[in-house]
């Protein structure tokens, strides 16, 4: 069901974040995230002159490659487009995200190392909707053990949302194991 019909307006800002997670043929995971933002209208940038409508004010990439457990062994970022000259110099700085694990803590864990004049906004925005795709894919390929046998651990995702309460239909048909409703 669409959103209700909205009054007239103007569109003026688009923003796109596109998300893949990959298996590696080494065993590890490649979550690759990418973020555009365009405007509607032309406008003057100090940095890069005239930005056309359509044109890309932030265009802005990262990859994280992560193992089964989640953690992080590699991180690669990268900025093609910025409303500023200096933004491309911090992508270095996401390689402090290497040797974290993705789960309880994490968003400390990059406030910590990536926040405020640490990081970039834009490439720290990107990381929350990589970590739910590292977790849909990471997730899916641990689900069965080999031999077809239910994994063991309690699946992380379980209780982190209202369809998937522990107590609630969906668990109780997907998860057996893991309800705990009456």
């Amino acid at each position: 069901m669409p959103l209700s019909e909205p009054v007239a307006r103007e569109a003026l800002h688009h923003r796109v974040i596109d998300c893949h997670g990959y298996r590696r043929d080494d065993g590890l995971f490649d979550i690759e995230a990418r973020i555009v933002d365009t405007k509607t209208y032309a406008f003057h940038n100090s940095h890069r002159g005239e930005i056309a409508p359509g044109e890309a004010v932030h265009d802005m990439w990262l990859r994280l490659t992560i193992d089964d457990g989640f953690v992080i062994r590699a991180v690669e970022a990268a900025t093609d487009a910025s409303p500023f000259a200096v933004c491309p110099a911090i992508t270095p700085a996401f390689a402090k995200l290497e040797g974290i694990t993705l789960g309880r803590g994490w968003g400390r864990e990059v406030r910590q190392r990536l926040g405020g004049i640490n990081g970039c906004t834009h490439l720290v925005e990107l990381l929350r909707p990589v970590a739910t795709v590292a977790f849909q894919t990471i997730w899916s390929a641990r689900r069965a053990v080999p031999g077809g046998e239910v994994a063991k651990t309690k699946p992380p995702y379980l209780d982190q949302c209202h369809a998937l309460a522990s107590d609630g239909d969906v668990v109780r048909e997907q998860h057996p194991e893991w309800y705990t409703g009456s």
